[in-house]
């Protein structure tokens, strides 16, 4: 799959460079996923949940109060509107509707940054948003229409290759790559849906060795044990998981001991 990324490859005597981006603000009301205070503190990009899959209004501003506070990038995580699914049920929206939705989900999030003393800085989707943009043109155009309403040209963090990224590129729109260090991979470079056995790699070892392999190789061993290339600038750490802040931790340590350069892709 082709690439247009704004990535960065270690070439000889030059020290690789990676974002480390997380999913937070995903609670509503009382109840709490993530654990945002401690994540922030160890990656450089936020993917802010806007209200459609998670987050709600005092979420958002305490994330974006956080974040401003230590420096950390604001990202927009869209989704499809699915509060009971967390986002991760596929749905068929119309492109009007949607983009119309992406922009409103960025134009929230905006008001919450710019309250903080900061601006939304690119755009992610989400969950099965994310997954169906790899592969679907119609809902990829949808989220760009979306991105390009909202104003500013952001970047649009996704898949390497995928038609969310072509989509962006036509519409001028800057696109950054992004890996998966506690992912399964295919051959084709695509990630193995959560629904099927060892989608998600939970041993701490096989996930710090991964992230190390992406950010100074940019390859990754896929399930079939083949190596694919992974084009990434940013190195998706999830926040969802039991042991994340630990995990997070150890992941920028080790990437910084092995000489690899930490920093926001904005």
């Amino acid at each position: 799959m082709s690439e247009r990324s704004e990535g960065v490859t270690a070439g000889k005597g030059v020290a690789p460079v990676i974002d480390l981006n997380a999913d937070l603000g995903e609670g509503f009301g009382r109840w709490q996923l993530t654990d945002d205070e401690a994540l922030l503190s160890v990656v450089t990009s936020a993917n802010v949940a806007c209200g459609f899959h998670a987050g709600d209004p005092a979420t958002m501003r305490r994330v974006c109060e956080l974040a401003a506070e230590r420096g950390v990038v604001i990202g927009a995580q869209v989704s499809y509107r699915d509060l009971a699914g967390f986002g991760r049920r596929a749905m068929d929206v119309p492109p009007d509707e949607l983009a119309a939705e992406i922009t409103y989900q960025i134009g929230a999030l905006e008001v919450f940054a710019r309250a903080a003393g900061a601006r939304v800085g690119y755009v992610k989707p989400h969950g099965a948003l994310y997954n169906r943009c790899v592969h679907d043109e119609e809902q990829a155009r949808a989220v760009v229409d979306g991105i390009r309403t909202a104003g500013g040209g952001l970047p649009v963090l996704g898949l390497p290759g995928s038609r969310l990224h072509e989509a962006a590129a036509r519409a001028r729109l800057p696109v950054v790559g992004e890996a998966f260090a506690d992912r399964a991979y295919t051959p084709e470079g695509t990630l193995v849906p959560r629904r099927e056995p060892g989608a998600v790699i939970h041993d701490p070892d096989e996930v710090v060795k991964r992230a190390l392999g992406m950010a100074r190789d940019q390859a990754v061993t896929a399930r079939d044990g083949r190596r694919v290339a992974v084009p990434a600038r940013s190195l998706c750490l999830h926040g969802d998981t039991p042991g994340a802040a630990d995990l997070a931790r150890r992941v920028r340590s080790e990437l910084t001991a092995a000489g690899v350069h930490v920093r926001s892709f904005v």
